[in-house]
């Protein structure tokens, strides 16, 4: 490092080069110098060049540092190599220069002193040249100074014009067309490239939308032209193991966390095409979900005993001391393995998947009378609209680009929110039908045009699909909340079910009308089950707990000293707590602070008690733990990952640990673009999304013959996703927590139900909302 004599100079923000960072800039007796920071060798000249070459460690012109880190000489010998690229790219624009302006670039006398390569050289790094326009419109380059060594720029001659500009603009207006020309050129070439490789593979296009793909492109062009793709082999082997290495480095961030939040052990469980069932483990914490490995439990799931085994395996393997929850399906061999795990191990809780009690719950309710034949209604609608591309284009004129459906995450939300995305649209859908173009269209006139514009211009087919949509929003908002990856959902859930049966009952107000969706939810939530997990995070947030005037319900009291009994497991500690609860309760010291008050609506409430609960140690480091798990055991989507690849019985025992590596990076790389993406590229004719939308896209109808002229070759091109430019799956769950009601709260802590009052809607005149 710099001595007492030295002083250390700042490096200004413009060296923009990656050597600066690792050297000194120092004065010492009235001279500059740079210093390397590892061995502490002066330069006295050269400048940054020379130091990156003694960090690089290249023989020559420098000597080499004996103490630079191995990944600090990789990075200065691949910036060098770099450079070589670019020069030699220089020299050949410099070259294409010369052919198309070769009066510009021809030999003068002597006195004129034209320019040479060198300068133009010069010139190009600067970014700019000075060319001096006589009136004949030649250029020719000034004198130089008598005396002086050439340069490359320039004073301008006061007599003369001088035209400052880019180097395109300044030598010819043909030579930047041709130049453009070129680079359209070749970025259609390399689109063309990139098309062929994706189509010869049968590689799916949504890889395209990978979070990895611009910067796969950004490094290849950076390289530059020759280089040397690796092998078959080194994408199976050594570059495998680098991506896992990677993958699982950035993973040990989650792990270093689960000790403080605790984490949730995920079992999400599914069935393939060919009726395997296979579960996928995951562990959630709120600093990110991670794949942990895939099982094939054809055989398992329907033996409690071996499911048990199983999930005992799976939380020794996490960490006992680090699980809070496992969160499996509801089935009973599912409920039988959780209670023998929560008595093995009784410092965790085993809790039922609250997405799929919510998906059963939804397919439930679109079987009922009335709800299905709009929902078939509407079906037709899309249907038509996606089977003929005249159609299609016409629709998206009137609605400025936007589809007719948005993602609904899995086949039982997609009923629902593609009648809330079809009711949004009723307005420019019922114009497109009315309108001369329509008229003038040759599908207007046939079968399965008319049977669409009757449907679209029927008010009753409207009205319908407002009400279920009115509905169902809540039902919708609330599975989101449930699959959030932003917001752990523990502390909302058990007041998110009072909210959507309030919803409910203000939508269609008779007591006869909304019991029978109660009932519905009721039996799948199924209440023999205890969740004390749920009740706890509802005491636990600040945002409800302060809300409710009175004292709390039996129920979310016992739930809370449940938890304190199972997850602290030392008799003292669990004293504290008791003690510490006084001071929430009254909301005494830093939780009565004016900030903190202010910060019961905005903050997380994990987040809050980590800023505020410092004067309640124990009880803090209790709710966070509570307040930082998820309630869904619902992972990524399954549909672009081969599970069942590793699941073959004929398969090399090696091969078969490569591929299960395999699979860990590329579920857990998925994993990391979930939690980048604010939203996803949707389109509802991509058989990427055939697995939830196929009943709103494929017309089942026989009106549609094989020789009508429909092809997607006439489609307009979107130029951008319009259809998910104001929309996003995490911002419904936001919207569900803002629209909780302060009287649904006080009823949920207080477990008041239903008041057996309907309302009174024969005396207000409103019946409420009913469904043909």
């Amino acid at each position: 490092m710099a001595s007492a004599s030295e002083v250390i100079l700042p490096i200004g923000t413009q060296k923009h080069d990656p050597a600066w960072k690792h050297c000194l800039m120092v004065r010492s007796g009235g001279r500059t110098k740079l210093k390397c920071k590892y061995c502490t060798k002066d330069f006295l000249g050269g400048g940054i060049h020379r130091i990156k070459e003694h960090l690089a460690r290249h023989k020559g012109n420098a000597s080499c540092c004996p103490k630079v880190p191995s990944e600090v000489q990789q990075a200065m010998q691949q910036s060098l190599e770099g450079a070589t690229v670019r020069k030699r790219k220089k020299q050949k624009l410099v070259e294409e220069v010369r052919k198309l302006n070769p009066n510009q670039l021809e030999a003068g006398d002597a006195e004129a002193g034209p320019l040479d390569l060198t300068q133009l050289q010069g010139a190009l790094d600067a970014g700019a040249i000075q060319v001096e326009v006589k009136e004949e419109g030649t250029a020719k380059a000034p004198p130089p100074e008598r005396g002086r060594r050439r340069r490359t720029r320039y004073s301008p001659s006061p007599v003369t014009q001088v035209a400052c500009l880019p180097l395109p603009l300044a030598i010819s207006e043909t030579n930047n067309r041709s130049i453009s020309g070129q680079m359209m050129m070749n970025k259609d070439q390399a689109c063309m490239a990139i098309g062929r490789f994706l189509y010869d593979v049968g590689v799916l296009l949504d890889a395209v939308n990978s979070v990895h793909f611009q910067p796969m492109v950004d490094a290849i062009a950076a390289a530059g032209p020759g280089l040397q793709v690796p092998s078959y082999h080194e994408f199976r082997g050594t570059i495998l193991k680098r991506c896992i290495g990677e993958v699982t480095g950035l993973l040990e961030q989650c792990k270093a966390s689960w000790a403080r939040t605790g984490c949730s052990v995920m079992a999400d469980e599914w069935t393939t095409e060919t009726g395997k069932t296979l579960i996928n483990f995951l562990v959630y914490c709120p600093e990110g979900t991670m794949f942990l490995k895939s099982v094939d439990a054809t055989h398992i799931v329907t033996s409690p005993d071996t499911l048990y085994e199983l999930l005992k395996h799976v939380v020794e393997e996490v960490g006992v001391r680090n699980v809070v929850q496992v969160i499996t399906s509801s089935s009973v061999c599912h409920a039988v393995a959780g209670k023998r795990l929560t008595e093995t191990f009784p410092t965790l809780f085993w809790t039922p998947c609250v997405s799929q009690c919510v998906d059963a719950a939804l397919d439930d309710i679109a079987k009922q009378e009335g709800i299905t034949e709009t929902i078939e209604s509407a079906k037709t609608v899309a249907a038509f609209v996606y089977n003929h591309a005249p159609v299609l284009n016409m629709m998206k004129q009137y609605t400025n680009g936007k589809e007719l459906l948005l993602p609904g995450g899995n086949r039982s939300a997609m009923n629902f929110v593609a009648l809330k995305s079809m009711v949004g649209l009723k307005d420019e859908l019922t114009a497109m039908v009315s309108s001369e173009e329509w008229m003038v269209c040759p599908y207007s006139k046939k079968p399965a045009g008319v049977a669409f514009a009757d449907l679209v211009g029927s008010a009753g087919f409207w009205a319908s699909c407002s009400a279920i949509a009115r509905l169902t929003e809540p039902l919708v908002r609330f599975l989101k909340l449930a699959d959030s990856v932003r917001r752990p959902a523990t502390g909302y859930i058990y007041v998110g079910l009072y909210q959507v049966k309030e919803a409910m009952k203000k939508v269609l107000v008779k007591k006869q009308d909304y019991m029978p969706y109660w009932d519905i939810i009721d039996w799948r939530w199924d209440r023999r089950i205890s969740r004390p997990l749920h009740a706890a995070g509802f005491f636990l947030n600040p945002q409800f707990f302060y809300s409710i005037q009175g004292e709390m319900s039996n129920e979310v009291s016992s739930a809370m000293l449940d938890c304190i009994e199972r997850l602290v497991p030392e008799v003292k500690v669990q004293d504290k707590i008791q003690k510490e609860l006084n001071m929430y309760k009254s909301a005494a010291g830093d939780f009565g602070r004016k900030m903190a008050i202010r910060a019961r609506q905005t903050l997380l409430p994990a987040e809050w008690w980590a800023t505020y609960g410092g004067g309640c140690p124990n009880l803090t480091r209790l709710a966070i733990r509570i307040l930082s798990q998820t309630c869904s055991a619902r992972g990524f989507e399954r549909n672009r990952i081969a599970f069942e690849q590793i699941h073959n019985r004929r398969m090399n025992f090696l091969e078969h640990q490569r591929l299960c590596d395999l699979l860990f990076v590329r579920y857990n790389l998925r994993l990391q673009q979930r939690q980048l993406l604010k939203s996803k590229v949707f389109d509802p004719l991509s058989v990427d999304n055939i697995d939830v939308v196929d009943d709103w896209i494929v017309d089942k109808s026989e009106m549609l013959s094989a020789d009508e002229d429909s092809s997607w070759m006439v489609l307009n091109q979107p130029t951008e996703n319009r259809g998910l430019s104001d929309y996003s799956y995490e911002d419904d769950a936001e919207a569900f927590i803002l629209g909780l009601d302060d009287e649904v709260v006080r009823r949920a802590g207080q477990d008041i139900e239903d008041d057996d009052d309907d309302m009174k809607e024969e005396e207000d005149g409103h019946d409420g909302v009913t469904f043909p």
